[in-house]
């Protein structure tokens, strides 16, 4: 790939080349691919890391918990920190401050430690994502747009699928500490990757520094996550959920006001007047909670309903990878003939069909039956999952791109968060309720079936809900932000690296 351009105002055009931006894509899925299988391989060692630090499974759950709040927290630093530094420098000094939080987890002697050092994992995987995409969007024309994100998006979609089969061999034949150790050498292969092919983007040397936006966002977002964690975990009227959500409430509302008037902010809400831009984030929400929402539940039904072990849960998980992997890049192929909407609508649907199905689960139910449905899962995923993240993409206006990722991301963090400790709550209600109503004697796992079957329902509504609303996509207009610093800087060019 070329390094320069040629002149100013007319940019040089070159053909794009599939094997050219290869090398730095690459270089972006290591990275990515590391974070996002770091999200699963803990849930499933959790009992593992229960006993080996002789404490309780609330204090290790906030190993996962605290990893998610510094996730949501670093987020929104993402734009200030490209246009400031630039983003391949971020990415690889987040990608080395995730490894070294790695390394540390490893070595944790007590509780207290692991939860210090995946809060450390999570400030420096917190923006390699939101980075990563924005790179991606900018290295592939828009005629191409649609394949590689696609190609972006096989891990992932394949990293959470393959994270509890890792991890379930490396708990029960090797040792916890490798489910951190794994990331060492990945990660120091992204790095060096990146040091050697991600293109160089210009900073914006004096790019201007949000204080408000940077004390009000992580505050926000992370209070946020605390509270839903904590509702769901405890009760919506415990003092840390009133708590959480209040503070987090205020501090958003707070944040919104000055980021809205705020000449240069953190985050670009003002992307939010593009109705295109609004249609599609609201139906990412919802497909982020009907999917991740669900999606923690089926290794629990099989793990304390059937008791498979880790690892073969793990197994009985692959058709959903595998059914991902193919739905993503012929989700991605198709998107750039046919647009989001057809899409998006046929894979909620068969997501949707999944989940209906899998609310009929019983204590017995054939393995075949559930694989099946998960392998439906795993298709609807890779038919939507990325046309709408694109579609999102392109709904903004192209200078805003690195600020729109990180609000993206965000957002679906808290909503991911809220949906998993929503339906969490739910699930321990409805088999207190099943419960309730049974004769004494009967079979308590009868009611936690029932409990499960009610998750799973009302999951399949909220994927239904997606549904319709697919049916309001329409294809983005090409837009520039009027009022934007560099909106002259939208050409060609931009799409090619520098």
């Amino acid at each position: 790939m070329s390094n320069t351009i040629a002149g100013k105002g007319a940019p040089a055009e070159q053909p794009f080349s599939l094997k050219a931006i290869l090398p730095p894509l690459l270089a972006i899925i290591v990275g990515m691919i590391m974070v996002i299988l770091d999200g699963t391989v803990v849930n499933v060692a959790v009992p593992k890391l229960v006993e080996y630090f002789n404490t309780d499974l609330k204090t290790v759950q906030w190993a996962i918990t605290g990893y998610t709040l510094a996730l949501a927290a670093v987020i929104p630093l993402a734009g200030y920190m490209t246009d400031r530094f630039g983003s391949k420098q971020v990415f690889v000094s987040t990608v080395a401050m995730f490894v070294l939080g790695s390394m540390l987890c490893s070595l944790a002697q007590t509780s207290g430690q692991l939860v210090l050092f995946r809060v450390i994992q999570g400030l420096g995987g917190g923006m390699v994502a939101p980075i990563g995409m924005a790179m991606v969007f900018r290295l592939a024309p828009p005629e191409r747009r649609g394949s590689i994100m696609g190609l972006l998006g096989i891990p992932m979609l394949l990293a959470p699928a393959l994270g509890p089969v890792l991890s379930g061999w490396l708990v029960e034949y090797v040792s916890w500490h490798w489910i951190f150790l794994i990331n060492v050498p990945i990660g120091i292969v992204g790095i060096i990757l990146g040091l050697k092919y991600l293109p160089k983007t210009e900073t914006k040397g004096r790019a201007h520094l949000d204080i408000l936006g940077i004390i009000l966002a992580p505050v926000a977002f992370s209070m946020l996550a605390y509270g839903v964690n904590q509702g769901g975990g405890e009760s919506w009227s415990s003092t840390g959920a009133i708590l959480g959500l209040s503070v987090g409430g205020v501090a958003l509302v707070l944040f919104v006001i000055v980021e809205l008037l705020h000449k240069h902010p953190l985050l670009e809400l003002r992307v939010f007047r593009s109705s295109d831009f609004t249609r599609g984030i609201i139906l990412s929400w919802v497909t982020q909670a009907a999917l991740f929402g669900s999606m923690l539940f089926v290794p629990l039904y099989l793990q304390q309903i059937r008791n498979y072990t880790p690892l073969e849960t793990g197994l009985i998980l692959l058709p959903q990878a595998l059914a991902s992997g193919i739905g993503m890049p012929l989700g991605g192929r198709l998107f750039d003939k046919i647009g989001a909407r057809p899409l998006v609508f046929v894979g909620l649907s068969i997501i949707s069909t999944a989940l209906f199905l899998l609310s009929g689960v019983t204590v017995d139910t054939s393995l075949p039956v559930i694989m099946s449905c998960l392998a439906m899962m795993g298709l609807g995923m890779g038919l939507s999952m990325m046309p709408v993240n694109t579609h999102v993409l392109n709904s903004a206006p192209r200078e805003w791109v690195n600020r729109v990722t990180p609000l993206t991301a965000a957002a679906q963090q808290v909503v991911v968060s809220f949906a998993v400790a929503g339906m969490t709550g739910y699930l321990t209600s409805q088999i207190a309720v099943h419960m309730g109503k049974m004769a004494s004697g009967a079979n308590p796992l009868s009611a936690m079936v029932l409990g499960f079957n009610d998750v799973f329902f009302f999951a399949a509504c909220i994927a239904v809900a997606g549904v319709v609303i697919s049916l309001i996509l329409r294809k983005p207009k090409v837009a520039a932000a009027p009022d934007a610093p560099d909106a002259q800087a939208a050409d060609p060019a931009m799409m090619m690296g520098h």
